[in-house]
């Protein structure tokens, strides 16, 4: 049994974790920290979870728990991922990884040096249809590869909400982006360069962000948005000679997620599995640590992903996110 312990009350939790480990097999919550105990409680009457913490580092040393999954503010990721890998714990980690590629990469010095698994919580990496539009574009179908766009906009309006705050690394890129350029880095297979990128920049939060990217020869667009127009936009696609795959809902797949293509004498049409793909991702976060099955979001993939966010951010002329000061 992998006894897992959460590092703060995020809402995200009962869907990424608390729902799944319902379902999987050999995976039990068993204990949750927050900074304010209130919440923690709360938290753990509402899911059933059997062990309150009066702080992080209190979970951390809790020889009942093997590993910590991390639903923290961005800026406080890497942080509490060097914590738990100290502390010999694996980790599943709440994308994005870090704040930013530098502190990525210090995560994955860490966790290369240890015994113990840590995976980024791109769950969608894990879901049949994201494995499938790979499968399909590398299989020749849609001819030579011309060009791809994946986008991410929802409206979350300003307010209290973590994901405008500069100090704990917010930002559209940072909560919706990474989604897409993810995505685009699964399906397509080869690492980006940035060519260019602008900003809708609110007191140096990125209201929205419009990036364009070269993949080998495959010109690229990201598009990502917490307030702007169109006010919601869940997409992506990849264009070839021989005609263009087209993807609903790539990043929450089991929400009637379907791949389409068509060109001439092409035509298929495939609905996504209904399973979320945070089931998948809790059964690979398994699996890597009780069998050393794989790890398709590891670390070293997470660097990869936060150095192109970083390139994203200066080629729009902002200032890359940094790890917050908040102790907790």
């Amino acid at each position: 049994m992998l006894r897992i312990g959460v590092l703060g009350a995020a809402r995200i939790t009962r869907d990424a974790l608390i729902k799944p480990a319902a379902i999987v097999d050999g995976v039990e919550v068993v204990a949750i920290a927050a900074r304010d105990r209130a919440r923690a409680s709360d938290a753990a009457n509402k899911h059933g979870i059997p062990t309150v913490h009066d702080s992080y580092e209190a979970l951390l040393a809790d020889p009942q728990v093997d590993a910590v999954y991390i639903p923290l503010p961005n800026g406080l990721h890497g942080r509490w991922a060097l914590a738990a890998i100290e502390a010999g714990k694996h980790v599943l980690c709440e994308k994005p990884f870090a704040a930013n590629a530098a502190e990525a990469r210090e995560v994955a010095a860490a966790a290369a040096s240890s015994s113990v698994v840590v995976m980024e919580a791109h769950h969608t990496s894990h879901h049949p249809q994201t494995k499938r539009a790979a499968e399909i574009v590398r299989s020749g179908m849609l001819g030579d590869l011309e060009s791809a766009e994946a986008a991410f906009i929802v409206p979350m309006p300003p307010g209290g909400d973590i994901r405008w705050n500069l100090a704990l690394a917010g930002g559209s890129l940072m909560d919706l982006g990474c989604y897409p350029v993810r995505w685009l880095r699964d399906v397509l297979g080869v690492t980006p360069t940035v060519t260019g990128a602008s900003a809708t920049d609110r007191d140096g939060i990125d209201a929205s962000m419009d990036a364009r990217l070269d993949y080998a020869g495959v010109t690229a667009r990201v598009r990502a948005a917490m307030w702007t127009t169109p006010p919601l936009l869940i997409e992506a696609w990849v264009r070839g000679s021989a005609g263009v795959m087209k993807v609903r809902m790539p990043f929450q797949p089991h929400i009637k997620g379907k791949i389409s293509v068509d060109g001439p004498g092409l035509r298929l049409r495939e609905k996504a599995d209904k399973h979320a793909s945070y089931a998948f991702q809790l059964e690979a976060f398994r699996d890597a640590v009780v069998a050393a099955g794989p790890n398709i979001t590891d670390s070293a993939a997470a660097v990869e992903t936060m150095q192109t966010i970083d390139d994203i951010y200066r080629a729009a002329g902002m200032d890359v996110r940094q790890p917050s000061l908040r102790g907790s």
